[in-house]
């Protein structure tokens, strides 16, 4: 097996692991606070990225520091809201939304650089919008609580996305990635020590999840992830990310019962079908028009 298919393979696990990533939340929430969750987590995957890595961690420089607590920053703010509206939302719905970051990107990318987007950004835009709506309003058209912190969470994403990719040249990966998580987890222990009575978990099932969630879904899916893209095309690692709110779906169905609609599940499709169309740059047929052609 070639270096491309089993960086294709290690991206799949990590995809695998961000959709039971909000299972596992959800179900952590039942026993702890929300920032109180966050700063566990996030201090056993930064103890163990750091460990793992010292000899990078020994070479910080300034530029990746500056970087790394700006994009934490970002990132902290995202999975706040991702993880308070979890207590609000299903799984599977909040993954749904948060990764409306996907067609987010491109169009927050094309305003900062003051082009034009893509025919295909604009359409993905208009096709996650509808399946936001099929997806999340009730029937008084309004969105609840967790889906709207979910729909934050997704902008936030996106900026940090952004920002990685126009940091990440400059700096180590590694290192970058590394300060990210110390920084969420130091945020998340401030916040939890001022607002909440931080705690540790006295339930085992809770210990398994949180490490779980440590150990494959963030430090080792930020380093898998950092790795494996050197081995494949971005095209490639797009296509597998999507699916995350599937895979979220399923997982949902199977060990919480969670059950969506079918004005859901059409949501959900048109929300998946949007981040393939912005990602890729699918070509849409009727938007070929030289109304619609540009530089």
């Amino acid at each position: 097996m070639n270096k491309k298919y089993k960086a294709d393979l290690a991206l799949l696990f990590v995809t695998l692991a961000w959709g039971l990533s909000f299972i596992l939340t959800k179900n952590s929430l039942d026993a702890l606070s929300t920032f109180n969750f966050l700063a566990i987590r996030f201090f056993i995957a930064a103890i163990s990225a750091a460990v793992i890595f010292y000899k990078r961690v020994l070479k910080l420089n300034k530029s990746t520091l500056k970087y790394g607590i700006l994009i934490g920053v970002i990132m902290f703010s995202g999975y706040a809201f991702q993880t308070v509206g979890l207590n609000y939302t299903t799984a599977s719905k909040s993954a749904f939304i948060s990764s409306l970051c996907v067609v987010l990107v491109p169009i927050f990318s094309s305003l900062l650089l003051k082009k034009r987007p893509k025919p295909a950004a604009i359409f993905g835009v208009i096709l996650s919008t509808i399946g936001l709506g099929l997806l999340t309003l009730n029937g008084s058209l309004s969105l609840n609580l967790g889906d709207l912190l979910s729909l934050l969470c997704a902008f936030c994403f996106a900026f940090q996305i952004l920002a990685i990719s126009k940091y990440s040249v400059k700096v180590d990966t590694i290192n970058l990635a590394i300060i990210q998580i110390i920084v969420v987890g130091l945020l998340s222990i401030i916040v939890s020590l001022l607002f909440e009575a931080p705690t540790l978990p006295s339930n085992k099932k809770v210990w398994v999840d949180i490490l779980f969630l440590s150990f494959f879904c963030t430090s080792g899916a930020f380093i898998i992830q950092n790795t494996a893209q050197k081995h494949t095309s971005a095209t490639h690692a797009a296509l597998i990310f999507t699916g995350e709110p599937v895979f979220a779906a399923i997982f949902g169905y199977f060990i919480c019962g969670e059950i969506l609609s079918v004005r859901g599940f059409i949501g959900g499709f048109l929300i998946v079908s949007s981040m393939l169309l912005a990602e890729l740059e699918i070509k849409i047929p009727f938007l070929k028009s030289k109304k619609y052609m540009y530089k």
